[in-house]
């Protein structure tokens, strides 16, 4: 007889979609000289001359699971695409310059719909001076499917991984966090009214910066160029698009440390603040677990502060501590509490 438990299948939902990658993975060993990093970073690092070093990263967009074409209009998806890998490849402290990109397309779009598609995959190309080299373009029984890859360039001496943060290191984000998810919250909401009433008219007005974060991201070119400035390199980075206290706890699990971040240091706009007071929302958890910001989160030294205060750019949300310690958010009353890892999981039941 047959022992069940041989038929027993693992859900991929259990996994999740960082444990699954994890999981597939594991026993891929890097045998060329010129590959210097593999999975588990923003970018994969390849070496091109002892000065430069290549850095690679792709992603997939689905319909339906990243992205709902009744209020995403098509121009937007080709721009957010591109920002989508830009950002890991500034995330790396590199300059991008090349993308590639592949499309799978049902019937159900136009020539004319894809034409809009590449307007904005065009507009992003020029604004962040990257070329596009090349893709692939299928049909598709189910929808709409992007898959963009991203190449860029950096100095070896100035490659930055995840892998990098030292007990002490300051915890540093640019920009604000949570935008995007609200953002998102509030196309929801007027596309159901719409589904009632296709007459209502929503009125958005309130509700520009939240709406913009989450259909027309902006990739942090000016981060990289910024750092160089003040003649700083970070010792660990990472993009936030899976959530702010995700993205912290890949930081200590790669770099093998612990955190305390602080609530009342978590950068928000305005725009976000008010807007979870309308919904009835805690602005923290959002700002912890939202995603979709891409905005880099990174460590330095903290030797290396006075470089970065006062910085408009920048804000200083906490710092990494012993392993053992793990990680925690410091709350307004100064009560600590365990961070977990609640960030968007791309990985459906």
């Amino acid at each position: 007889m047959l022992d069940n438990k041989e038929n027993i299948k693992t859900s991929i939902s259990e996994l999740g979609e960082f444990g699954l990658i994890e999981h597939l993975t594991k026993n891929f060993k890097l045998k060329n000289k010129t590959s210097v990093r593999g999975v588990g970073d923003d970018a994969a690092v390849i070496s091109c001359s002892d000065e430069e070093q290549l850095v690679v990263t792709t992603d997939l967009l689905v319909e339906g699971v990243h992205f709902d074409l009744s209020f995403m209009p098509l121009k937007h998806l080709g721009y957010k695409a591109v920002m989508v890998n830009l950002s890991d490849v500034y995330a790396m402290n590199a300059e991008a310059s090349q993308i590639t990109v592949s499309i799978a397309v049902s019937n159900r779009f136009s020539v004319e719909d894809l034409e809009d598609l590449y307007k904005g995959i065009e507009t992003a190309s020029k604004i962040y001076d990257v070329d596009v080299i090349g893709g692939d373009t299928t049909s598709s029984k189910t929808g709409l499917l992007i898959s963009i890859t991203a190449i860029g360039r950096c100095k070896k001496e100035e490659l930055v991984y995840r892998s990098g943060a030292n007990e002490n290191d300051l915890l540093v984000v640019s920009g604000d966090v949570g935008a995007a998810y609200l953002g998102m919250q509030i196309l929801n909401r007027e596309n159901q009214v719409f589904q009632v009433n296709p007459n209502a008219q929503p009125d958005l007005d309130s509700y520009t910066y939240l709406i913009e974060r989450q259909l027309k991201p902006e990739a942090r070119k000016d981060i990289p160029k910024l750092l160089r400035d003040l003649e700083l390199t970070p010792t660990s980075m990472i993009d936030i698009s899976d959530g702010l206290s995700s993205e912290i706890m890949h930081l200590c699990k790669q770099s093998n440390v612990g955190c305390n971040l602080y609530e009342d240091k978590i950068p928000l706009d305005p725009q976000v603040i008010s807007t979870c007071e309308e919904l009835n929302l805690d602005s923290t958890t959002i700002a912890l677990s939202g995603g979709e910001d891409y905005e880099l989160l990174f460590t330095i030294k903290a030797g290396d502060f006075d470089k970065i205060k006062g910085n408009p750019n920048l804000t200083v949300i906490g710092h990494m501590t012993d392993k053992n310690e793990g990680a925690h958010l410091i709350t307004r009353g100064n009560t600590k509490i365990p961070l977990i890892a609640r960030g968007w999981d791309a990985i459906q039941e």
